[in-house]
């Protein structure tokens, strides 16, 4: 935006429209509840609105050219700017979250959102952005995020609690109670009938104590805690490939060692719901497991080539199961993909990041 000097009293007519155009947009810009900004083709900033300078509580010319980058906080800057270059450069809008200074040296969440701007020719003259304060719902995410986290951590307790109790206690009992049929079983003075249903009796006590040892692996696997991720997840996929009657090929690489116990659990939660929706959903009884590392992040994807879902319709119902996977992830900084297509199959993929200076171990 430009200055008039008071002489310029002979405009031809384009010139007074673009003074007049030039009036109303500044109009608007200074009076709009937003904080608004202009670059122009050599990416350096050329006007900010009111509400910015009073937002900052500094002076436009402190702010003009590569000035505003001041106030941006250290921890988002370089992203700020790699973001802000790269859109620049393709002359596409972008979207970015950044904490900016204010005037009273908080600094505040904003959502800066920029497009590219054209002449009549057109060409290329530049972007102008708009950014609004998105502290208080940033907040409110953080808070959720704590309540989710807890009550994840609460159900975690809670599932530790009742597989100890089904192993140490009900588990044990049972056992035992197969071991006294049996020796029952066993006593020659018996009719043949009732060893025969005794025996009966011995097997299905049996039978019982085994589910009651898979329930107690599911809901706490201590092979998580003793052997490590990917020692943890061929078990359960071996005992769950027995239990459903299916096929599981798993493989492990590269896995970062050591690996965070949240990350393990969580990873190790989504595997359990993923082959479960894939056993009860797909109609096949083949699957892919893949758990793969780098230095920065993990990757867990399974993988089925039966009859895949409708994405539509999945994301209208949102099951207690995907939501689960989802917000687990989300606690770590990571996310859930699903790829699906009709009689195409399914490929459920998780990412999770990792603290770098962590070692890779051999493949498993």
């Amino acid at each position: 935006m430009g200055a008039w000097a008071a002489g310029d009293t002979e405009l031809n007519p384009s010139e007074n429209v673009l003074r007049e155009s030039e009036d109303r947009f500044r109009l608007v810009a200074d009076t709009a509840p937003v904080l608004i900004w202009m670059s122009g083709p050599d990416k350096k900033c050329n006007f900010f609105n009111e509400g910015w300078l009073k937002f900052t509580g500094r002076s436009i010319d402190a702010e003009l050219g590569d000035g505003w980058a001041e106030g941006v906080h250290a921890d988002d800057l370089q992203r700020c700017l790699d973001t802000y270059a790269r859109a620049f450069d393709l002359r596409e809008e972008f979207r970015m979250e950044y904490r900016l200074r204010r005037h009273d040296g908080e600094y505040r969440w904003v959502l800066d959102i920029g497009v590219p701007r054209f002449d009549q020719e057109p060409s290329f003259v530049g972007y102008i952005g708009s950014c609004v304060d998105i502290t208080d719902r940033k907040l409110a995410e953080t808070a959720l995020a704590n309540v989710n986290r807890r009550m994840i951590e609460a159900q975690e307790r809670e599932r530790t609690r009742i597989a100890r109790e089904l192993h140490d206690d009900i588990g044990q009992r049972l056992a035992l109670l197969a071991i006294n049929l049996a020796q029952l079983q066993q006593d020659g003075t018996g009719l043949p009938k009732l060893r025969s249903r005794v025996g009966e009796l011995k097997d299905q006590a049996s039978e019982i104590a085994a589910d009651i040892h898979t329930i107690s692996h599911r809901l706490h696997s201590s092979k998580l805690e003793s052997l490590g991720l990917a020692a943890a997840m061929r078990g359960f996929c071996n005992e769950f490939g027995e239990q459903h009657k299916v096929e599981i090929d798993f493989e492990s690489r590269d896995l970062p060692n050591p690996l965070s116990p949240d990350i393990s659990l969580c990873l190790f939660r989504v595997l359990q719901e993923a082959l479960h929706n894939s056993a009860k959903h797909s109609g096949v009884r083949h699957f892919e497991v893949r758990l793969r590392g780098t230095s920065n992040d993990v990757h867990l994807t399974v993988n089925d080539c039966g009859a895949g879902f409708d994405m539509g319709a999945a994301k209208a119902g949102r099951g207690l199961g995907l939501i689960s996977m989802e917000e687990r992830l989300k606690i770590l900084n990571g996310t859930l993909s699903i790829e699906s297509q009709l009689e195409c199959g399914t490929r459920i993929h998780a990412f999770v990041p990792i603290a770098p200076g962590v070692i890779s171990e051999s493949t498993a």
